[in-house]
């Protein structure tokens, strides 16, 4: 039952405090990568997942293999010699609020193509799990995640598609078309109700769904932050609320949430129990800073669910 998530993971620099960029004198090193956020997350609810990608020769490429390595993700990497791993900067401007510069401009995971994923393992795997960051990095990267979805239909392996809309990286002119294409070749579709605006023109998330729908996905998941989710699956209908926490981080939210509904769809679990569990997931992921360091564990889960004391003895 297990799952391949493909596309880019970066290194990441993030302020030690508050304030503008310029004026923080010092940075804490991690990485991050929304399919690396999503391995994460599966790896610490059980489930055997494989994050598949390209990563340059190079310190922050070591750095990243490792800690993925550290949290139970299977690593299937391939190097680059001539091309850096990518970085963000993530500054914090005010309270709450935070803002991410990118630098990934002719990056190994930029210059990712079909001949360097591992086909093979796809088609073994219960889920690929793609978004679509991957395919605003280029025309190689989007061959890739073409190869990568072939490789799904020939093995029966389930495709998930995370929209994942990137402005920065490219227009909503370039990037719909990309994204309707790929949401018509994926079995589940996560989107949030801006991007699920962006893809349809509606703004009734009803109207979104169906829409969405009407591409062709089985199952069409939209994420509507404070407000919850709504989903269909296969014909039924169903919606979540958010669970309230006290959030200091809002980054990587989304990414748990599509951890939490895989793992309950491997499982074999209800519609509902899989938006249970993935609100839950991308709720708890808030309560601490970083892209992924806060995703849960079932024991996580299940103290949120029953509501008992954050204290622990």
């Amino acid at each position: 039952m297990s799952v391949v998530a493909l596309g880019e993971s970066l290194g990441l620099l993030v302020a030690s405090r508050i304030g503008r960029l310029e004026l923080v004198p010092t940075m804490d090193l991690g990485f991050g990568g929304a399919e690396s956020n999503v391995a994460i997350g599966l790896a610490r609810l059980g489930v055997p997942v494989t994050w598949m990608g390209r990563l340059g020769d190079d310190a922050l490429g070591r750095l990243v293999e490792r800690q993925l390595r550290a949290e139970g993700v299977g690593a299937a990497v391939t190097r680059d010699p001539e091309a850096p791993t990518a970085l963000m900067l993530k500054e914090r401007p005010s309270a709450g609020s935070s803002a991410v510069s990118y630098y990934r401009a002719g990056s190994a995971g930029s210059r990712l193509a079909p001949e360097h994923l591992d086909l093979d393992r796809i088609r073994d795997a219960r889920v690929l799990h793609v978004t679509g960051i991957t395919a605003a990095l280029g025309d190689a990267p989007r061959a890739a995640l073409d190869a990568a979805v072939d490789a799904a239909h020939e093995g029966g392996t389930i495709v998930s598609f995370d929209v994942n809309h990137r402005s920065r990286l490219w227009d909503a002119e370039r990037a719909v078309p990309a994204y309707r294409a790929l949401a018509a070749r994926a079995d589940v579709v996560f989107a949030g109700d801006d991007e699920a605006e962006l893809l349809t023109g509606e703004r009734d998330t009803d109207a979104q769904i169906a829409a969405l729908a009407a591409l062709g996905p089985a199952q069409v998941v939209v994420k509507r932050g404070a407000d919850g989710a709504t989903a269909l699956a296969d014909g039924e209908r169903a919606t979540q609320a958010a669970f309230p926490v006290h959030a200091v981080d809002t980054v990587g939210a989304g990414d748990a949430f599509v951890a939490g509904y895989l793992a309950e769809l491997l499982a074999g679990a209800s519609l509902a129990e899989r938006l249970r569990t993935a609100a839950a997931c991308g709720a708890l992921a808030c309560t601490a800073p970083g892209d992924w360091e806060a995703a849960p564990d079932r024991a996580a889960i299940a103290r949120l669910l029953v509501g008992g004391d954050p204290v622990q003895r």
